[in-house]
Order: C-alpha cells, then structure tokens, then sequence
C-alpha cells in the first residue's frame, strides 16, 4: 500500500512538472530580460533588474521620456520626423537614455546618469572604454553600448551578455531585449564608474560648443556639448588664441573622456583653470 502511495505520488509530481515547465519556459522566453553572462559587477545587475522590470511590465517607448526631474517614466513628447510618435505624449514610458537614467539610478539610488545618450556616454564616470572594433569580447553585463558618431550619438543600450542588450528602440514599441546591433553605426561602449569621480572636474557653459581633435579652432570637430555639461580635464596648455562670447583666450583643455581638446573660454572657472597640469 504504501509502494503503491508512493509511485502515484511520483506519477502526480511528474504530471505537475509536465504542465508547469512549458508556462516557466514561456514566461522566460517572453521576455529573454537579465543578466545573461557573468562579470559584471552588483551594481551593473541591479541596474539590468531595474530595466528588466520595465520591459516586463510593458514599458513603452516614448520619445523624450524618461527625463522628468527625477528618474522615472514620464509622457513623451511627437517627434516631428516619426509619424509613429504621435501616441507618445498619451503614453508613460522611456526613451533610450531615459531607460538608463532610470536603471543606473534604481541601482545606485542616485541620479548619476542624467542626459541624453551622447553624455551618457561621455560621462565623466567612465571606469573603461570600448571601440567598435574590439567588439562584444571585452563587454560585461551593465556596460553601455552607443550608436551613432563622434558628432552624433543618438542611441543607447544596455548590454546583457550572450550577445544581447535591453533597449529603448522607437516608438510605437514595448521596451524590449533585442541583439546587440555591432555592425551599421555602433560607435563604442563604456563601462560606468558608479563610485568616486576621480579627476579634475569642471562644468562648460553655452550650446553647441564644439570639441576638437587638437587645440585650435581649425582641427576636425569632435563633438558638441548640447548645454550645460560636467567634463573632466587631464591637463591644460597655451595654444591658439580664440576670440568668442565677448572673451579672448589662448588656453585648451584636454578632455580624456572625449579624446578632444575644447577651448578654457566654455570652462566655467578662471581663464587658467586652477589645479589643472600643463600638457606635457
């Protein structure tokens, strides 16, 4: 009796794995959403949970949202170039750098990576940097991949791991898992330093102030700080006088996160920024 008790029990046990296991796998593959590989760091995954939740949730994509005064979805705003845009401003939800704003601040319960994607990726909080070239191999889950060029940047994501990245895509979608897109424009990616800014750290003033490729107003554009930005400046020399905004100097600072030189006119603080080397 007991013999017989117990292989029932089994027999049950078996048919309730059977009809359970295909609803888990389903569930799984409905969304493919987390940490897909190992390396990263506590922070790094909490930050895919974060965006994870998100896009199980059904999060939309809105363009413009995410960037309220606090990290959080918000209504989008039409863009006028997208006739799939049109629903945004009806809809809560994110825009690619939105979404990392988002799960970099649930991750570190501060709002560290505040901006659109290009300043996302510039950030003065880079703890490593990868160029397309090197591809996924040095990549670990957390770290942030962006599309675009040095003048442009125009989209963000978050690597996963196994070849795939939580996003914000377009609108008219959910937030979804896709494939890392390694071809096409994929310009980089950084790796976020969520600890201590090292460095000598500044704000720039004025819109579309352009970097440079060497200390003169004539070298090959960089990128434009679309406002107010925080950089960091390794060092500091004379150089070409630059005459704009009613000032005059000859002084350029160094940028090591954006590989470019930038005229100490846009640095807020005094012509020859205090603590900051001679380039060598």
């Amino acid at each position: 009796m007991l013999r017989r008790t117990g292989i029932i029990g089994t027999l049950i046990g078996l048919l309730v794995l059977f009809l359970w296991a295909p609803a888990a796998v389903a569930a799984t593959a409905a969304s493919g959403c987390g940490v897909l590989a190992s390396g990263g760091s506590a922070t790094a995954e909490r930050a895919i949970a974060a965006a994870c939740a998100q896009v199980d949730a059904g999060t939309w994509y809105t363009w413009g949202g995410g960037h309220g005064a606090q990290p959080g979805a918000t209504h989008g705003q039409v863009d006028p170039t997208d006739p799939a845009s049109d629903h945004d401003p009806e809809r809560l939800g994110f825009d690619c750098s939105g979404l990392v704003r988002y799960a970099y601040a649930q991750a570190t319960g501060s709002d560290i990576l505040s901006g659109v994607a290009s300043q996302q990726y510039y950030t003065v909080r880079a703890a490593a940097r990868f160029t397309a070239a090197q591809g996924e191999a040095p990549l670990l889950p957390g770290d942030l991949l962006a599309y675009g060029t040095s003048q442009s940047l125009h989209h963000i994501a978050i690597f996963l791991g196994a070849g795939k990245m939580v996003e914000a895509k377009q609108s008219g979608t959910h937030l979804m898992v896709s494939d890392v897109r390694l071809g096409g424009d994929y310009f980089g990616a950084v790796r976020v330093n969520t600890g201590a800014v090292t460095g000598h750290v500044f704000q720039t003033w004025g819109t579309g102030v352009w970097t440079k490729t060497a200390p003169s107003v004539s070298a090959t554009r960089v990128y434009a700080f679309p406002n107010f930005t925080t950089i960091r400046v390794e060092c500091q020399k004379h150089a070409e006088v630059v005459t704009s905004d009613g000032y005059t100097n000859d002084a350029w600072a160094y940028l090591p996160d954006y590989r470019a030189w930038m005229t100490n006119i846009y640095i807020k603080g005094p012509a020859w920024l205090d603590g900051v080397p001679t380039c060598a």
